[in-house]
């Protein structure tokens, strides 16, 4: 695997022009740091030493000299921080831009791994730490290597044998830089995770603010946000603390090297061997490499803190989907006949073996309602889950008239399968806009795509509160839909079905946790959803599973039946009459309240 500075290389090639700018600004920036301390040798040397009558043109000339080199070391400077800036924005930009549509891309067993907190950490926190490390660290280290190695050359220029006795030195500090860095990459990788597990925790208990609150557990909370934020400050410390070392490293190297230049130096001047406007050149560009030299040396810790983030990253990146097309997949035809279920099975990829679903097969014809019933933990989200390629069987097929869904590109297959949940999915965003989600026809003009809004919202029997709101379509209903009810979100959800017209659409217990009045609306706006489509749903209202075409009962992930509710009913020892008789469906508004009662919560397929 190639190392991950590498790896960052490369996302920086489409950007080497203006790298090549940055170095040209570089360059003048150095050029112009080496010739203001070059032009304290004239100063002194040919100024000074004749004070008694200065050549008052030769020191306009060097006076403007150094007026010009600092205006170029201005421009140098601001050139190189702007350009190397845009660099590293534009690099984190498209680092960025790819792992959001990696991880987006990614299937449900991704997210059954991961965290949301930890992967968010990742797009936000360590490319963060990564744009530091190229705009910060690597501008700032190219800047200082220049400036280093024209101050050399100048040391080396004024006088060779006294250049050499203050680098003689250098080496011995090199090889405690290495160990530090690599202290410094492996605590780095530790902040990150420790940073990861703070912000999961907070992303839990804000977005389940109302549990929070309805338990009275804010201390709770509060009590693991502080003891993650201990262990973070505690490692966090650790990378402090190999830092801080740096400075003090530097400063005794620096040290050293003045002191060996005056003590050489001074000889040399008292000899007449050296001119005193040479040795305090000399001594002002050995100066003023201390600061480039000192930042070279801490660019290698922060260097190691940035590909400590860069593997965090590139893993997620390196992590490729079980869900794939295959080569050259044909789009979908528009279903016209039946979807069918041969011999299904399945396994969880981290279930540890245990098989969920086994030997499943039954057939839908095209325009049929197929209800999927049994007990909680029966499978029946898993089955519904798998036509979509949520997840890929394990063994046996699924077919959409005769053509094995992996067969065909996933892009396709998903546009023609519509969702309805319980826990419905909406987005920060205005009514009209969760609608129309993704689903909007380029082609088509505002106007049309406004009407089809307004048209799929009154089928589903959610125009008229829309118009109520404060901004009729225009309204935000917040994260996840909270400035509305549980009705009303669910009706949003189902006119976002209606405006997708998708020939296929799966109802995951879609109306289990409503009261009676949202229950009628919703109920009202799935019949007209359900018409002219072929669709899957998990119910549990009686009143639902009545009306299907065919149900399918299923018992620890066996297909135990199927057939229409009367069919079922009549049969000896039917697993379904069972059901019915311990009123684990609700028979509608017709049954008695305390029988409806009786028949307890609605269960959730685990």
């Amino acid at each position: 695997m190639d190392h991950p500075l590498e790896r960052l290389v490369r996302y920086g090639r489409p950007y080497r022009g203006q790298l090549g700018l940055a170095v040209a600004a570089m360059a003048v920036y150095g050029a112009a740091n080496g010739g203001l301390v070059y032009l304290f040798r004239p100063v002194l040397n040919d100024v000074f030493a004749v004070a008694a009558a200065p050549d008052q043109g030769q020191l306009n000339v060097l006076v403007a000299a150094i007026l010009g080199c600092a205006v170029l070391k201005g421009i140098g400077a601001y050139f190189s921080v702007y350009l190397m800036a845009g660099i590293g924005l534009s690099v984190v930009r498209d680092l960025r831009n790819e792992l959001f549509g990696h991880v987006v891309g990614q299937s449900a067993s991704f997210f059954a791994r991961r965290n949301v907190g930890a992967v968010t950490s990742r797009l936000m926190n360590d490319i963060g730490q990564i744009q530091f490390v190229i705009t910060e660290s690597l501008g700032g280290a190219l800047r200082a290597a220049i400036a280093v190695v024209v101050l050399a050359g100048l040391l080396f220029y004024l006088n060779a044998r006294l250049a050499l006795v203050c680098i003689i030195c250098a080496p011995l500090v090199v090889y405690p830089l290495v160990r530090l860095g690599q202290r410094v990459r492996r605590n780095s990788r530790r902040v990150q995770a420790e940073t990861a597990r703070l912000q999961h925790i907070s992303v839990e208990a804000f977005s389940g603010h109302r549990i929070v609150t309805a338990f009275a557990a804010a201390h709770f909370e509060g009590v693991r946000f502080r003891q993650a934020a201990d262990r973070l400050y505690q490692v966090a410390m650790k990378v402090t603390s190999t830092l801080a070392m740096l400075p003090p490293m530097m400063e005794w190297l620096g040290a050293l090297a003045v002191v060996g230049a005056l003590l050489y130096g001074v000889t040399e001047v008292a000899s007449g061997d050296v001119q005193a406007g040479d040795f305090i050149a000399f001594v002002g560009a050995l100066l003023m490499m201390y600061e480039p030299v000192k930042k070279l040396s801490r660019v290698n810790a922060q260097v190691q803190q940035g590909m400590a983030c860069a593997e965090r990253v590139f893993e997620v990146l390196d992590t490729r989907s079980e869900i794939q097309d295959r080569p050259s997949a044909p789009p979908l035809a528009r279903p016209s006949r039946d979807i069918v279920f041969d011999r299904v099975s399945f396994t969880y990829p981290d279930g540890l073996g245990e098989i969920v679903l086994r030997d499943v097969s039954f057939r839908a014809s095209a325009g049929q309602m197929v209800a999927i019933v049994g007990l909680s933990g029966a499978g029946k989200t898993t089955l519904v889950n798998l036509l979509p390629r949520l997840y890929d069987v394990t063994s046996g097929a699924v077919r959409i008239d005769g053509v094995d869904v992996r067969d065909v590109s996933l892009a396709s297959l998903r546009a023609s399968i519509g969702i309805v949940t319980q826990d419905t999915v909406l987005f920060d965003d205005t009514v009209a806009r969760n609608i129309a989600y993704a689903a909007a026809p380029a082609e088509a003009s505002q106007a049309e795509v406004a009407a089809r809004i307004e048209a799929a919202a009154r089928a589903a029997h959610a125009h008229e509160f829309i118009e109520a709101l404060p901004d009729g379509y225009g309204t935000l209903i917040g994260e996840r839909g909270q400035r509305l009810s549980g009705g009303q979100r669910q009706r949003l959800a189902i006119a976002r079905a209606l405006f997708r017209n998708a020939p296929i659409l799966i109802l995951d217990e879609a109306t289990s946790s409503l009261d009676t009045e949202s229950e009628r609306l919703v109920q009202g706006a799935l019949a007209r959803l359900l018409l002219d489509r072929t669709s899957f749903v998990i119910a549990h209202r009686l009143s639902t599973v009545r009306r299907a075409d065919r149900i399918v009962v299923l018992d620890d992930g066996h297909v135990r039946e199927t057939g229409r509710h009367e069919e079922l009913l009549a049969k000896a020892d039917s697993l379904y009459a069972r059901l019915y008789s311990l009123q684990l469906f609700d028979a509608g508004r017709r049954q008695p309240a305390a029988a409806a009662d009786a028949s307890g919560p609605a269960r959730r397929d685990a």
